[in-house]
């Protein structure tokens, strides 16, 4: 064996930490330098060749190593998912309040991604490694169901019937004011707010939103409304309902803090689609979270 195939077949234990745990080279360096990894009982050195043989341990960082860790986006430990269906074409999530789906600037470590790559389970590539076979998001703190792929032929299937509009999602949403209409549609385009770059905005010549809704329980100054997507645009349901004078209640954002809910009261309770597989119409029901079920009853008129 040359010299240059021994050093591909034997690669530096920094560089392979970092691709084996997709993180970056420094932060890689950080773990080892920290006396968190051993190769084969004995503390490892960045530049020391790894063998295919060699027993490799990562040990749990403090949490004073934390903050260093994450800036270079070392994962952080995997938060616990509930898987409601899987095979081997998808997987679908129920998402709790407060994770992020995938990474993102000032969100590079403890996503959902990041608890789907440490099932060990192969995900597709199509969205690109730090996605793993997401094929749509949730916001961090709206709870509820998701599908994810395993193959690339499932994710280019499922990404169709989110674009042809077949993939149903349907959420329940606790809104501020009363309504006079029972259903009604939201027609407005969406785009950057064009002075926060954080939020989003109906604007002239934005991207085409539609949202349809439907009055399911009139309360006291509120509402709960069984909400549908026909587009899937960044914040949609929350800046169309806050645009026609409805925010979800506990949205701080798009409408005011709540000092009894800690989130927007908006969870995706029902996901509809086509199995990429053998094409069967398969549907999904998430139960609402007991903090939006309880924020209802605060809201529901006494009877007399």
């Amino acid at each position: 064996m040359s010299a240059g195939a021994a050093a591909v077949a034997t690669p530096r234990l920094d560089m392979w930490l970092a691709g084996s745990r997709h993180i970056t080279r420094h932060a890689a360096r950080t773990l080892i330098d920290a006396g968190l990894v051993t190769v084969d009982g004995r503390p490892g050195r960045p530049g020391q060749r790894v063998r295919d043989t060699a027993e490799v341990v990562v040990k749990q960082p403090t949490p004073s190593l934390t903050p260093v860790l994450l800036s270079g986006t070392v994962a952080q430990p995997a938060m616990a998912l509930c898987i409601v269906d899987e095979d081997d074409s998808l997987a679908i999530v129920d998402k709790p309040s407060g994770m992020v789906v995938h990474p993102a600037p000032g969100h590079p470590a403890g996503t959902l991604a990041d608890a789907l790559k440490e099932r060990g389970t192969t995900w597709s590539l199509l969205g690109g490694s730090e996605r793993a076979g997401i094929v749509h998001r949730l916001d961090r703190d709206t709870s509820g169901l998701l599908v994810v792929a395993k193959t690339e032929a499932a994710h280019r299937n499922l990404a169709k019937q989110l674009s042809d509009r077949s993939l149903g999602r349907t959420y329940w949403a606790l809104v501020h004011g009363g309504f006079r209409e029972d259903t009604g549609t939201i027609d407005a385009p969406i785009a950057r707010h064009p002075r926060d770059r954080r939020r989003m905005a109906i604007v002239e010549g934005g991207r085409e939103a539609i949202t349809d809704f439907r009055v399911v329980e009139r309360l006291s100054g509120a509402t709960v409304l069984e909400v549908s997507l026909r587009t899937g645009r960044t914040h949609q349901i929350r800046v169309h309902l806050a645009s026609i004078g409805h925010p979800i209640v506990g949205d701080s954002v798009y409408g005011r803090p709540d000092p009894d809910l800690r989130r927007p009261a908006l969870h995706a309770m029902r996901l509809r689609l086509r199995h990429p597989g053998d094409g069967s119409e398969r549907s999904y029901e998430s139960p609402i979270p007991d903090e939006l079920i309880e924020a209802t009853e605060r809201l529901r008129p006494l009877l007399p």
